[in-house]
């Protein structure tokens, strides 16, 4: 398999742990902008003994507009507008509207980077938005203003690989990382509570640590290597490890709806390095 691939997978799987975080978290009676300030903020202090290590500080001061940018759409405000959605509708439609981000990002990598719109990419795309559709159990409630903030967090969530595959151009991807999640920081601190049980922290560091900090280097390095829209499209077995991890660790009840959606969602991922090897 393609590193790049490979990266995507591993990194989707550690922001598949984010519902198990989320579950032990809400326990503390945290907020959800609590809880993601400290997964930022924490990620960005490892970033930057990360990029001091390795002599990776570098910035331009004609990129802060960039990276401020970068962080406000892509880290604050999809966190906002993904917890809205959920408030306003539910987890399972949420996760859905989330996952059209491939649709987003398969547009723009073909206007922005001229990204080939293959056939089997298209397949690709349709195979895994359908086995979102089937991972995910809908209930019968519709908000209209929860649907539209769900399709706005997956547009945001696409930019993140749109903006990233701009970053790397010029940045590391570490340092890339460490600039967009301390501007997100910074949007986000207005919001945040800093009364935290003790019980709690351990949790918001591994918070920090494997779904932010080591999924995100992983998912840019990754962009280094293949392009925006195939990342995103891999990038949505994300789901399919948060099932397994829910069955294995909650015992919550695995559907054959769900498991027929999940087989889609990876093979319809592995369609995408199967055309890339064919090609060569």
């Amino acid at each position: 398999m393609r590193k790049g691939y490979a990266l995507v997978f591993l990194a989707a799987s550690m922001w598949g742990t984010l519902g198990i975080f989320a579950k032990l978290l809400y326990g503390y009676n945290l907020d959800p902008f609590t809880i993601v300030f400290f997964r930022a903020s924490t990620a960005f202090f490892l970033l930057l003994l990360y990029n001091n290590f390795r002599d990776d500080l570098n910035l331009k001061k004609d990129k802060l507009k960039f990276y401020a940018f970068y962080g406000f759409f892509s880290v604050f405000l999809f966190y906002v507008l993904y917890f809205y959605a959920v408030k306003l509708s539910s987890v399972s439609l949420a996760v859905l509207l989330l996952y059209t981000a491939p649709i987003y990002s398969t547009i723009m990598g073909y206007l922005i980077f001229k990204e080939r719109i293959t056939p089997m990419k298209l397949a690709s795309l349709g195979m895994v938005l359908v086995g979102v559709l089937f991972v995910t159990e809908l209930n019968g409630s519709v908000n209209i203003v929860g649907i539209i903030l769900g399709l706005l967090s997956g547009f945001t969530y696409a930019l993140y690989g749109i903006l990233g595959k701009i970053a790397v151009r010029e940045e590391s991807p570490g340092e890339a990382l460490m600039y967009t999640l301390g501007f997100g920081t910074l949007f986000l601190l207005p919001f945040t509570k800093f009364s935290i049980p003790m019980g709690a922290i351990p949790y918001l560091v591994a918070l920090g640590v494997f779904p932010t900090f080591l999924a995100y280097l992983m998912y840019n390095h990754a962009l280094q290597d293949i392009e925006a829209s195939r990342a995103s499209i891999v990038a949505t077995v994300e789901p399919v490890v948060a099932l397994i991890l829910a069955y294995l660790i909650f015992h919550e009840v695995l559907s054959m709806r769900q498991i027929f959606g999940a087989s889609l969602i990876i093979f319809g991922a592995l369609l995408l390095q199967y055309e890339e090897s064919i090609s060569k």
